[in-house]
Order: C-alpha cells, then sequence, then structure tokens
C-alpha cells in the first residue's frame, strides 16, 4: 500500500521517514543543500561480507540515500536510471562511512551526479556516479533541511 503524505516536510525529513530500506541499513542523511547532501553509515558485523569487510550493498545504499537527496534536492520527484559504483578500500567493523553527494549537471529532465564515499580517516573508499529522470510531480516538501 502507498503512503499518503498527509503534511509537508522537509526533504531531509521526507527521505529519512520514507527510505525504510536505507534507515533499516544504519544510513543516516545529514546534510541536504540544493545540489549538495552528506549522508552516513557506522559499519557494524551486520555490514560485513564473508571477507570481513563492509560489503558492497552498503556502500551502494549509503551513496543512494546521498543520490536521492540531491536529485529530489530541486524539488521535483526524481528517481534514479543509472549508477556506477568503484569500490577502492574496504571499511570495517567500527568504521564510520561519509557519503558526500554533488551535482554535476542539473539538466531539467537528466541529472547527473558525483558521490565520494570516505571513511573517517578521510581514505576514499567507494566513488558511485548517478543519472536519474525527474518526473512531472513535485514533491510534497517545504524546504531541504
Amino acid at each position: 500500500m502507498p503512503t499518503i503524505y498527509h503534511k509537508t516536510m522537509t526533504l531531509k525529513d521526507f527521505l529519512s521517514q520514507n527510505d525504510r530500506f536505507a534507515a533499516n541499513n544504519g544510513c543516516l542523511l545529514k546534510e541536504v543543500r540544493e545540489g549538495y547532501a552528506r549522508a552516513e553509515l557506522v559499519v557494524t558485523p551486520e555490514h560485513l561480507n564473508a571477507g570481513g569487510v563492509c560489503q558492497g550493498g552498503a556502500y551502494f545504499t549509503l551513496a543512494d540515500i546521498a543520490l536521492a537527496a540531491v536529485m529530489n534536492s530541486r524539488g521535483t520527484l526524481t528517481f534514479g536510471i543509472e549508477n556506477n559504483i568503484v569500490f577502492l578500500h574496504s571499511a570495517k567493523s567500527g568504521d564510520t562511512l561519509i557519503a558526500e553527494a554533488v551535482e554535476v549537471f542539473n539538466h531539467h529532465k537528466i541529472p547527473y551526479v558525483d558521490v565520494r564515499i570516505t571513511n573517517q580517516r578521510g581514505e576514499l573508499c567507494c566513488v558511485v556516479t548517478g543519472m536519474a529522470y525527474r518526473k512531472a510531480a513535485n514533491l510534497p516538501i517545504d524546504g531541504l533541511e
């Protein structure tokens, strides 16, 4: 059953409350500005793969919530259509991953965003690029933060 939105809220609250997958995996949206977003994830044993390092899906979920915030920061409902992910450095349990997403190209229909995920020591762990499609529907938000 689809969620019914009865009130307006900020984009940060809208995504934090309604992107249940990201929330259930520990991803926290920390900052949203037009064309920029930052999200964080503390890696727990539940995020580890069989090799004992952070599973790729955890990186992608963290990047995805930051991408969603940037792509929707113009107030129009926007969905990802293509993403590319490159893993550069492994994270371990206890590490904090920080995803910073920046809008590279603000096209009225197909925006393009880069995400850099670093750990608490500033080491680059992962890079994600994404394109999206902007629908002809406004979001029920009254601001970004």
